[in-house]
């Protein structure tokens, strides 16, 4: 099984190729500046997220997607801004995918809630590591026999909304769409990628439960996928649980619970395919956040303080 799943990948990706989607965590809606610069900042408070996702469990060298991210707001003066950074590592088989990113939103009040203009600086890395390939013939000149990396920068940009019980974010990723070249005959393709984001806090007569439905769609040109999501919250004082499925038509059910322990937020959920490999070949993943309360903005009648989706 790892020899069939090495050679399809090189021949998928090997001269000139176009580089997958962007990873898509099933927690997507606690990670939104993985996806949207507009959105760092949007809360008061120094915020940090980990995630890890496993893919298709079974099968070797399936590989996994690691994000690790961190925002927060400042004043200058009467404005207020956020700022973030963000590293994920995508990895499957022989290839790794590397982002770096820098982020900074100006935030502006609007409609009595807030807009974040994002822009995302990116560095993007793409590595194959040819040297692990196990091939029926070593010395077949259409595969390299040695490691190959190639980098390039890249810009994002972002619009994120929120008011009340309502966020509203619009991206556009890798929009110089990038050329990377590994070695002298061999590059990848990078697709721009858009995304948009919404979701509502929907209060219940129970003043301890809410409903919080959600969706991302995300289209490159190409492919288009949609996640439609439905949590359960239930929150007291610093106490607060959830659980939910989320539903993307032609790909996967995913199941997800979590809250936040101790002054930690950690989740965990499965994504099952329902098509192609099947259920029992699904993604493991694995959210880790800690808040801290480092209010850099102004303090008076005109904060506006968020609603904290979890």
């Amino acid at each position: 099984m790892r020899r069939i799943i090495s050679l399809l990948l090189l021949c998928a990706c090997l001269r000139t190729a176009s580089a997958q989607q962007a990873p898509a965590f099933a927690h997507y809606w606690d990670m939104l500046p993985q996806f949207n610069a507009g959105a760092v900042g949007r809360n008061d408070q120094l915020r940090i997220t980990a995630a890890y996702q496993a893919h298709n469990m079974g099968f070797d060298d399936a590989g996994g997607t690691m994000y690790a991210g961190a925002d927060m707001a400042f004043a200058l003066g009467k404005t207020r801004h956020g700022v973030g950074l963000v590293f994920e590592n995508d990895a499957i088989g022989l290839f790794s995918h590397q982002r770096f990113c820098a982020q900074y939103a100006y935030q502006q009040r609007l409609f009595g809630g807030r807009l974040g203009i994002g822009v995302e600086v990116d560095m993007l890395n793409e590595k194959v590591d040819g040297s692990k390939a196990d091939l029926i013939d070593p010395n077949d000149p259409a595969f390299p026999s040695s490691e190959m990396t190639g980098s390039k920068f890249d810009v994002s940009v972002g619009l994120f909304y929120q008011r009340k019980g309502l966020e509203v974010g619009l991206s556009a990723a890798h929009l110089t769409s990038p050329t990377i070249l590994m070695g002298e005959t061999n590059e990848i393709k990078v697709k721009s990628l858009y995304n948009f984001y919404a979701a509502y806090n929907i209060k219940t007569k129970n003043p301890l439960f809410n409903i919080v439905p959600s969706t991302m769609l995300r289209y490159d040109g190409q492919e288009f996928r949609a996640d439609i999501t439905a949590r359960l919250l239930y929150a007291k004082d610093t106490q607060r649980l959830y659980g939910g499925v989320t539903y993307s038509p032609m790909h996967s059910v995913t199941g997800f619970v979590g809250g936040r322990f101790h002054g930690i937020d950690l989740s965990y959920s499965y994504e099952a395919n329902t098509e192609g490999i099947g259920l029992l070949h699904g993604n493991h993943e694995v959210t880790l956040g800690y808040t801290l309360d480092l209010n850099l903005s102004k303090k008076g009648k005109n904060l506006h303080r968020s609603v904290r989706f979890l």
